[in-house]
């Protein structure tokens, strides 16, 4: 069945050819959709007939946020952690370890309750695509299990075992590493699409530049998709290795050097901000518009996880990145959909061209810039399809 969506009084499709700037905006616009794809998009004057018809009545229309940085796959919380970090506490990090004693303990069915609650939470708030990471198990049969139920809502599964190392392998970190790139990577290779480190050579709890290296070349032999947790903390290796090695995503890039900046503009490799956790741990936030100015392809993702940053709402971080972050409206917003899509190297997603998924947020408000004009508003939903 044939679906017209019309009466769009402002509409970012994400397709220059489609309308006018980067963001492709039309007015008085109309998206016909049809076996869950979008199959026509322009002037409502010009629409063609379809089998039903929805009239949003002059509401702006996104495509559907797609968060590409996620920790859905966790037990308990961590608030007293943000309680102290906002008494002067600093974030390193080791809070991880708490997560990970409360997941190991969880049951399936209650480790699947809350990443299914929080799926739901971030659609409640627009987003139709998300990447949800392992990291909290750090054994072979946790990690399999947390990417078997994140398989169960997403495709964007990532193994991220190299998430900190664990306390049985304190002092021990290269044997923790073999267990890794060995015997939990060929275990959970079957559930992932991507392979993810936490490179922070400063860092106590995670890995350097060296343990990364081997954590991502042995991910990509095993046919998965690169990604790096990077120069979160500080200066390090991660961006430039990430990169060289051709990883979809950098993701932080709080602190960066010229050399990071210049490897980032050079490669293919998109800069994932997260500002929410910026917000949540009184960090710097990263200088995007130094990153867009060098014409870096920069992607907006919450980091939604229990302890640096519980929240899911992709508005809330589009809030942060123009206030904070020194991003124009529409800048913010192409990062939180064609960005996040560019990140997880999607072409069906984060734009409203024929051909892509019929995932559509409507807004309660006119225009796009409402989503940072009015922070902390319930402003935007996904469009749920009939059928």
């Amino acid at each position: 069945m044939s679906l017209l969506v019309t009466g769009i009084g402002e509409l970012v499709t994400n397709d220059p050819a489609l309308g006018h700037g980067p963001l492709g905006l039309l007015t008085d616009a109309a998206v016909v959709v049809a076996d869950g794809v979008v199959a026509w998009t322009g002037p409502a004057t010009a629409a063609p007939d379809a089998d039903a018809r929805i009239d949003l009545g002059g509401r702006a229309v996104v495509p559907g946020f797609v968060d590409s940085h996620a920790h859905l796959v966790f037990a308990g919380d961590r608030a007293q952690e943000f309680e102290a970090r906002m008494s002067g506490a600093r974030y390193d990090g080791g809070g991880i370890g708490t997560t990970v004693a409360a997941t190991r303990m969880a049951s399936d069915e209650e480790l699947r309750g809350r990443l299914r609650g929080l799926v739901a939470e971030m659609r409640r708030q627009g987003t139709t695509t998300v990447e949800v990471k392992s990291g909290y198990g750090l054994t072979v049969a946790d990690e399999v299990r947390s990417l078997r139920l994140a398989a169960e809502v997403t495709a964007e599964t990532t193994f991220l075992g190299a998430h900190v190392v664990p306390d049985e392998y304190r002092g021990r970190s290269d044997e923790y590493v073999d267990l890794v790139t060995g015997p939990m990577l060929a275990a959970c290779t079957p559930h992932a699409r991507w392979v993810d480190v936490f490179c922070e050579p400063g860092s106590a709890h995670a890995f350097d530049g060296d343990q990364a290296r081997a954590v991502l070349e042995a991910g990509r032999a095993a046919g998965l998709g690169l990604r790096v947790h990077a120069n979160q903390l500080g200066n390090g290796p991660g961006v430039r290795l990430a990169v060289e090695l051709g990883a979809a995503s950098a993701d932080h890039c709080t602190h960066l050097g010229a050399a990071d900046v210049d490897a980032l503009a050079g490669g293919t490799t998109v800069a994932t901000l997260l500002p929410g956790v910026e917000f949540s741990t009184r960090s710097p936030y990263p200088d995007a518009r130094r990153l867009l100015d060098a014409g870096v392809p920069v992607a907006l993702a919450t980091d939604c996880n229990p302890g640096s940053c519980f929240t899911s709402s992709m508005a809330f971080c589009i809030a942060l990145a123009v206030r904070e972050m020194r991003m124009t409206p529409a800048e913010a917003v192409w990062a939180a959909t064609a960005g996040g899509a560019a990140a997880l190297r999607r072409t069906d997603v984060g734009h409203l061209a024929p051909g892509a998924r019929a995932d559509l947020a409507v807004l309660d408000a006119p225009s796009y810039r409402h989503l940072a004009y009015r922070p902390g508003v319930p402003l935007v939903r996904a469009l749920e399809l009939p059928g």
